[in-house]
Order: structure tokens, then sequence, then C-alpha cells
């Protein structure tokens, strides 16, 4: 079973500033300190920009962040599997998103055959 990942409506969120690194998504996250950092936010400045994908795989499994990375910016409903897949455990929704839908489609994959960043082994190897 995948982590969870927490789904927040841009309008009803504020980050909390102390102890979140923002990052820009052509900034390489091997070049960041984070030290004393508990939150990395990656940006969407469009949601057909997936650097920050990238980034989050960076931060989870070559560098073991275990803190938060967070998604903002143009984030849509159907980036959500694949951003909790790729290490991400926030994902602030585009204010024209659905919450309920966000939900019902990170539900309606309980599971992956092949590993990812959070659960790197393959399925069939998982016991």
């Amino acid at each position: 079973m995948n982590a969870t990942i927490q789904l927040f409506q841009a309008d009803r969120f504020s980050a909390d500033e102390a102890g979140t690194l923002t990052l820009p998504n052509d900034a390489d996250p091997r070049e960041a300190s984070l030290d004393g950092i508990h939150t990395v936010q990656l940006q969407f400045p469009l949601f057909s920009d997936g650097r920050a994908f990238s980034q989050a795989f960076l931060l989870r499994r070559r560098l073991g962040f275990q803190g938060d990375i967070r998604a903002v910016g143009d984030v849509l409903i159907d980036q959500v599997v694949q951003m909790q897949r790729s290490g991400f455990t926030q994902a602030v929704l585009r204010a024209d998103q659905n919450l309920a839908h966000a939900q019902a489609l990170l539900n309606h994959y309980p599971a992956f055959y092949q590993g990812d960043a959070v659960q790197p082994a393959p399925h069939f190897a998982a016991a």
C-alpha cells in the first residue's frame, strides 16, 4: 500500500514558513541545505511542466529526505497519483479542482505493480 498524499484546496491553504523551503522548479535539490527543513515546497508553474516530479524523486530517494514534500502552483487532480508515487506527501490543488474527485482517484489505485519513490520494491517482491 502506498503512502497517502494529503490534499488541500489552494484558497484554503497557507504555508507555515518556519522550516519550509520553497524550491523553484529549475533548482537542483542536491544543492540545497535541508538542515532544519521539515517541508519542501516544489512548484508547478504550469501543469505541463513536470520538473518538480524529478525534484521530489531526488529528495525522497537520493537525498533520503523524510519530511513533507508539497506540490504548489498549477496542480491538477490528474497529477495526484503520480505525485504520490514520486514522493510528494501534500498537494495544494488549483482553486478550480475538486478535492473529492482527487481523493477518489487516489482511492481507485490502492497499490501498483512496479516500484516507485515511496515503495521501491516491485509489488511481486514486497512481502
